[in-house]
């Protein structure tokens, strides 16, 4: 009875029910992004590495809003940092240093053609150690190269497409940094997982991280990627936390002048951004829940005074007031339901669009999500139709019958 009477007002129903469409295909919409950029994310950190360490004297990984102006005040970490780590923390297993040159011309020439969006970086010999570093071509940089502040450099695949298209062989060739020859002696692989298609690593430039420091002896900046012995992230942590505490001077009831990160931690902060997006988009849904619902009381009420002769008879011949309730009801939650099915499958439309005009925005469609759609849209039908199941339900029969 629930479906023909959709069936015979097939433009109102689905009128009165658009706004649980929209209401559905808005949470499950945006679910499927965030599920989906929350696996990519998943897999870039674990790419690097489930059992490192990032130490900075800042706070790191995604925030909301600025930094404590305090921070600023800090001390950056030091080279001895890393020796102290290495030497001290036996669930550790390498130690690599990281120098921000930020404030160098970090432009790259190559006979008349220039690159200036390279990540100009000083990294320690173990830096691919550290973060499963892969090579198209050459090697990486060696300690020898660090010790003796070698003019050497490991490029990534921006920086060969720009400076060398349709080039098979790189290494070996000579460029220009900040007035100075650099000699390539690496080319970096592509990580498999990306940020919509891109990685920092696309436009690295790492020299020899005392090469850095020559290049640019104001740049303090220093990034410490620590690799924990296999098992042993928990002990690692607590080791490098005290470490780092004895090395900064910080007293017993101070709280840390420094930031550790790890695999972990990097995507419980980026839960922490996706929750205020997610509630943005539960509220816009609950709109159009809301709107969908007070449309869905308005049909029914509708339809209780065009049935009233209807519901007469029915009374006449032995209908219960509850068997009233459960007619409406059961038609209000069949007019929702149909709403939400709906409302997923123009999600479903709405992702695979978003995928193939955008291939590197992932979007995955969680079961979670259609499943709370589909339940919140029979629930909205629940909840508006009492009223107009009560209204029915509560109609005398004689006057039912005398209605025309």
């Amino acid at each position: 009875m629930a479906l023909n009477m959709v069936r015979a007002n097939k433009l109102r129903s689905f009128l009165t029910v658009l706004g649980i469409v929209i209401g559905v295909t808005v949470v499950i919409a945006v679910a499927s992004i965030l599920t989906g950029l929350r696996g990519r994310i998943v897999a870039m950190v674990e790419e690097y590495g489930t059992n490192n360490i990032y130490a900075f004297h800042l706070s790191t990984g995604p925030r909301m809003g600025d930094r404590d102006r305090s921070e600023y005040m800090r001390k950056p970490l030091r080279p001895e940092d890393a020796d102290a780590i290495r030497q001290q923390a036996n669930a550790v297993e390498e130690v690599a240093s990281v120098l921000y040159l930020w404030r160098l011309d970090r432009t790259i020439k190559y006979r008349g053609q220039s690159y200036k969006e390279g990540f100009l970086q000083g990294v320690s010999a173990s830096y691919a150690t550290v973060t499963n570093v892969s090579l198209q071509q050459g090697r990486f940089i060696s300690e020898v190269d660090d010790e003796h502040r070698r003019d050497v450099m490991v490029i990534g695949v921006n920086v060969v497409e720009s400076l060398f298209p349709n080039r098979a062989t790189i290494v070996g060739e000579q460029v220009e940094l900040n007035g100075r020859t650099f000699e390539i002696i690496g080319v970096l692989e592509k990580r498999k997982n990306s940020f919509f298609g891109e990685n920092e690593e696309d436009n690295a430039i790492f020299v020899p991280f005392q090469t850095g420091r020559k290049l640019s002896p104001i740049s303090k900046e220093l990034n410490l990627n620590i690799k924990a012995k296999t098992g042993m992230l928990r002990e690692g942590l607590d080791q490098v936390e005290q470490i780092l505490r004895r090395q900064r001077g910080v007293k017993s009831s101070e709280p840390n002048n420094f930031d550790l990160s790890t695999a972990d931690k990097i995507i419980e902060q980026f839960d922490g951004i996706t929750m205020y997006v997610g509630l943005f988009a539960i509220a816009i849904s609950a709109v159009g829940l809301l709107v969908g619902g007070i449309g869905v009381m308005n049909i029914m009420l509708v339809s209780v005074t065009e049935r009233t002769r209807e519901i007469g008879v029915r009374k006449a011949i032995g209908a219960r007031k509850r068997d009233i309730i459960r007619q409406f009801l059961f038609e209000a939650m069949t007019l929702t339901f149909l709403g939400g099915i709906l409302g997923v499958l123009v999600a479903v439309v709405v992702s695979y669009v978003i995928m193939f005009f955008l291939p590197d925005l992932p979007a995955s469609i969680p079961l979670w999500a259609v499943v709370s759609g589909m339940t919140v849209s029979v629930f909205v039908g629940l909840v508006f139709g009492v009223w107009p199941a009560k209204k029915a339900a509560s109609l005398d029969p004689i006057e039912c019958l005398r209605y025309e």
